[in-house]
């Protein structure tokens, strides 16, 4: 077969590169619209090492991980695969908030470049690259029964299926069809014109296995006269005499096509097989039952040959013309948000209830949408941390929808890195690490101390570790540390202030640790560091930015065991937020698109058991929720609010109740 090469596909060597294999475990961070009762029904199975019940998941990270990971789980288990990858040259990733009903676009994040110069920093040669690692994953992880679409865009449509052709084979090459799209801004200068507007997108549609067979896809129509029902039984010649009842239909003009005793013989197949079917035993009859009940016949030979049969009256056959639905919606402020009409289609089409559906570009959640409605099980993966939060909104707001976890791979994925960069030997890995990041932040390393790593603009450093949050005792240590060699030495702290960088932080940390330092005369400043640190380009090309935490205020009232919760501040520090949606924010309020509450938390992850959040139909947002508990106790309440970038900020709280 003739091969399409690309800069890339091959090392000096002459061998083809091949995908990262390494699997590392997900953390789930938390768990959305999960009972009380379920809860501890998860929590007893795991106690007793029995295997949990089926989560649905959504998962944040770079698909060059992820996919590996579930590979672990999940190769060859995988009945359908939707995936939308970007294939637009431009960027992808921007999206729309809104704040006093005016809409502001919020640029890509630096990982979201990062990932869009991974996918077309060197043109055709990088997409393709990356296309073709994220096809071998997604084969391995289908079923041998499964399908998989790929819905891309024309200007690199070619390329992708003699990519697809390569990696899945040209013999399950299935079908390659046409979705209408929304075209907009037709009304151009016609002196400007190079080429016409795009109209349509493709969906490929390719099998595991050459052998697999499909039953036909079926679209609903209107009613039409007989001579639009049955086409295999209708006919355009003229006898009176094969004008007869079919289901009490007469033709009035034309006639059928097969004899009245050959027509009825049909049906009466119809009736032996549901005879069999209910009582079991072989048949030589088959039939499809469409999803109302209407009825379907099919005729097979002695061989299995299908000599005949006859649709519902009130459908046709699909074709690869799908001009009926439109491959888009704008419903979330996402550009490439795809309609719900066209994934009920795909879902309903190429898979049953309960199989597994996976989509790892899910942007804004239609597919995982639209498989919870269809009863499926599915995975959801997305680069960008606004699309699981999308997603995770349009899921809280599908009526009786499933329990569902959101998963990464945390500090998994920082300890490959820092192996990888820094050694295999423990004291030098940890030291080298520390100045990596120190630097990276500006400021300069110090050595001779424990907790302090680095100086900059007279304010001290410290590094968190990659595989464990910043705690209140790491905050105490680090006071402890501070106080005992002010002013002793050369690189001692010469004014009163310390930034702790870290990863990710305790849920309680913010305020606490802050009302801590400052008891101790000590200023100290929490800054996350970014995941674009693990990534050689963002920081050869100085991408890295570091952001302090915002702050949430909460206040308590309580009246026996009746506990009510109310927001009454949040500080998001400016940095990272455009200038334009900054003069918009009049109230702190307007900051925040969605909080939760989990009520009992238990040391573990996050249990979503109240939420709100914000919608293009319902902006305002229930600043006040209360709760009972059913018996007495000390119990630990988290607090989640995420703000108009997707960006998560937590409180934790104690009550007692009597």
């Amino acid at each position: 077969m003739t091969e399409l090469i690309w800069e890339g596909k091959y090392d000096k060597d002459g061998h083809k590169v091949a995908p990262l294999r390494v699997q590392l475990p997900f953390q789930t961070v938390e768990t959305v619209n999960e009972s009380a009762q379920e809860r501890q029904r998860s929590l007893d199975l795991f106690g007793s090492n029995r295997p949990s019940e089926w989560r649905n998941r959504v998962i944040w990270g770079d698909k060059k991980y992820v996919l590996p990971a579930l590979l672990q789980e999940f190769a060859g288990q995988v009945n359908l695969i939707y995936i939308d990858p970007p294939f637009a040259t431009g960027q992808d990733f921007s999206f729309h908030v809104n704040v006093n009903d005016e809409d502001f676009t919020k640029e890509p994040s630096i990982i979201e470049q990062k990932a869009y110069r991974d996918t077309w920093g060197r043109g055709v040669d990088s997409y393709l690259q990356w296309f073709y690692d994220t096809a071998i994953w997604l084969r391995d992880l289908l079923n041998d029964d499964g399908s998989i679409l790929v819905h891309i865009g024309t200007n690199i449509s070619s390329y992708v299926q003699c990519v697809m052709d390569e990696v899945f084979g040209f013999e399950n090459r299935r079908n390659q069809i046409v979705v209408k799209r929304i075209t907009k801004n037709l009304q151009r200068q016609f002196s400007n014109i190079q080429s016409m507007p795009e109209g349509h997108d493709i969906l490929l549609w390719y099998s595991r296995t050459a052998g697999k067979r499909f039953a036909p896809l079926l679209l609903k129509q209107e009613p039409q006269h007989p001579e639009g029902y049955w086409k295999d039984f209708w006919s355009t010649a003229d006898r009176p005499t094969m004008r007869y009842p079919i289901l009490d239909v007469i033709p009035t003009h034309g006639q059928w096509k097969w004899s009245q005793e050959r027509a009825l013989a049909a049906l009466k197949n119809y009736q032996e097989y549901r005879k069999v079917a209910e009582g079991g035993g072989q048949s030589l009859y088959d039939y499809w039952q469409s999803k109302d009940g209407s009825l379907e016949f099919i005729r097979k030979s002695p061989t299995g040959k299908i000599e005949h049969w006859v649709p519902p009256l009130d459908t046709k056959f699909a074709d690869t013309l799908w001009l009926d639905v439109s491959a888009y919606s704008f419903t979330t402020g996402y550009n490439t948000e795809k309609s719900e009409q066209l994934l009920d289609r795909i879902i309903s089409g190429f898979s049953s209830e309960n199989d597994l559906v996976l989509d790892c570009f899910v942007g804004s959640g239609t597919s995982a949408v639209v498989a919870e409605k269809l009863n499926r099980r599915w995975i959801a993966c997305d680069l960008s941390r606004f699309a699981i939060h999308t997603t995770r909104k349009r899921l809280l707001s599908t009526p009786g929808v499933r329990p569902f976890i959101v998963q990464n791979l945390g500090k998994y994925e920082r300890q490959l890195w820092q192996a990888a960069e820094f050694g295999e030997q423990a004291e030098a890995r940890m030291l080298n690490y520390r100045n990596f990041i120190v630097e990276l932040y500006h400021a300069q390393p110090v050595t001779g101390y424990a907790w302090l790593h680095g100086v900059k603009a007279g304010r001290m450093v410290h590094v968190g570790a990659v595989d464990s949050p910043i705690s209140p005792g790491d905050v105490a240590q680090i006071a402890a540390e501070f106080k005992r060699v002010v002013g002793t030495g050369k690189d001692a702290p010469k004014t009163n202030g310390v930034d702790v960088l870290g990863w990710d932080f305790a849920f309680e940390l913010n305020e606490v640790a802050k009302q801590q330092a400052a008891q101790a005369n000590i200023n100290m400043r929490f800054l996350r560091i970014p995941r674009e640190v693990l990534e050689k380009k963002a920081v050869e090309q100085g991408d890295i930015r570091f952001f302090e935490l915002a702050a949430l205020a909460v206040e308590v009232e309580q009246k026996g065991r009746s506990i009510t919760l109310k927001l009454t501040d949040f500080v998001i520090p400016p940095d990272d937020v455009p200038e334009d949606v900054r003069r918009a924010i009049s109230h702190w309020e307007q900051w925040i698109d969605y909080w939760a509450v989990d009520w009992d938390n238990r040391d573990d992850t996050f249990h979503n058991e109240w939420q709100d959040y914000r919608t293009h139909k319902k902006r305002e947002l229930q600043r006040v929720t209360s709760h009972t508990y059913e018996q007495p106790g000390t119990y630990t309440i988290v607090v989640k609010v995420i703000d108009i970038l997707g960006n998560d900020t937590t409180k934790t709280l104690k009550v007692e109740v009597y």
